[in-house]
């Protein structure tokens, strides 16, 4: 038998303000045309002044756990894949296992930027299958809004802020392909890149700090990296690009997500898109799409489905579930 990771509830948050691309019309030399040639991207979410990352999470967990009829304290761990954290330190996580009336479980942040739900979604699966935790609350969450450079118009008007979530649930299976749950992952960095994709603030200097991204070389990078981590995950799960459903990918520009489903040979008709409402979430923007595809009807019971996901470090990866 094989402990299998099985998704038993799945949610998601985006604060009210919408902003769309004709906004920033009035500040930048830009427009709406503009960005979405580029981008894809139409519209996107801010918080509210004093909304934090751990209230965007929050909300998006008690929404998994009431699709999964659980409530807090039957979690036994929660991961929170952000870069945008309320604080240095305690974890945002933390904050939200308080926030969901949790004291007996063990919460902690994942920091792998746009790629950090693939990391959280691979610890869950490896404490799950390990007999470290039944249950595990999985959560992405941002608020980049916060750490933009609003003079900089190739990435102010790339990012929003939202949060996901998923709850997985430890059951046994045969430990083949058709067993629900996560089938298999795949995460890779390297560290040469991170002048690629990067905040130029932190402990170090005693700021916040904005992002800074070359992104013509990221562009090309990810498209690269995301058939390849793809691929890997796929073989490791005993399956082919043409078993999959779905491709969930990180949502970071409408280019990038089409020249990697024509890499891998899927079609854009089994891609989940949502880039262009949400704008680039980072770490929120699987389960973000997750969750909005589900409730679309678009991903069911039995599904395979492939998410992917790059951002700085590098750092990248993929997973592999059977819905």
């Amino acid at each position: 038998m094989t402990r299998r990771a099985v998704v038993k509830g799945v949610g998601h948050y985006l604060p009210e303000r919408v902003v769309p691309n004709s906004e920033f019309e009035k500040t930048l030399e830009t427009s709406d045309e503009w960005i979405r040639s580029r981008s894809g991207i139409e519209r996107r979410h801010f918080a509210a002044p004093g909304q934090t990352t751990s209230d965007l999470a929050t909300r998006a967990a008690k929404a998994a756990l009431d699709d999964a009829g659980m409530t807090g304290d039957q979690i036994d761990a929660i991961i929170l894949a952000t870069s945008t954290a309320d604080m240095t330190f305690p974890s945002a996580a933390t904050m939200v296992q308080h926030n969901i009336g949790n004291t007996t479980g063990y919460a902690f942040d994942v920091q792998a930027v746009c790629a950090g739900f693939t990391y959280a979604l691979a610890n869950a699966n490896a404490l799950i299958a390990s007999g470290q935790a039944d249950r595990v609350l999985v959560i992405g969450a941002e608020t980049f809004s916060r750490i933009m450079d609003w003079t900089d118009r190739s990435t102010c008007v790339l990012f929003g802020d939202g949060a996901g979530a998923l709850i997985l649930e430890g059951q046994d299976g045969k430990g083949t392909s058709d067993d629900r749950g996560i089938l298999a992952t795949d995460l890779n960095s390297d560290g040469r890149y991170r002048d690629l994709l990067y905040v130029d603030g932190g402990v170090a200097t005693q700021n916040t700090g904005v992002l800074r991204m070359e992104g013509k070389e990221v562009f090309r990078h990810a498209v690269e990296k995301l058939a390849q981590t793809a691929h890997k995950s796929l073989e490791k799960a005993g399956l082919t690009p043409e078993d999959v459903a779905w491709v969930v990918p990180h949502q970071a520009n409408i280019r990038i997500i089409q020249a990697t489903a024509k890499k891998l040979g899927v079609s854009m008709d089994h891609v989940v898109v949502t880039v262009q409402d949400h704008g680039n979430t980072s770490a929120a923007s699987i389960p973000l799409a997750l969750s909005v595809a589900v409730a679309r009807g678009q991903i069911k019971p039995g599904d395979i489905v492939l998410t992917e996901a790059i951002g700085g470090g590098l750092a990248w990866g993929s997973v592999v579930i059977r819905w």
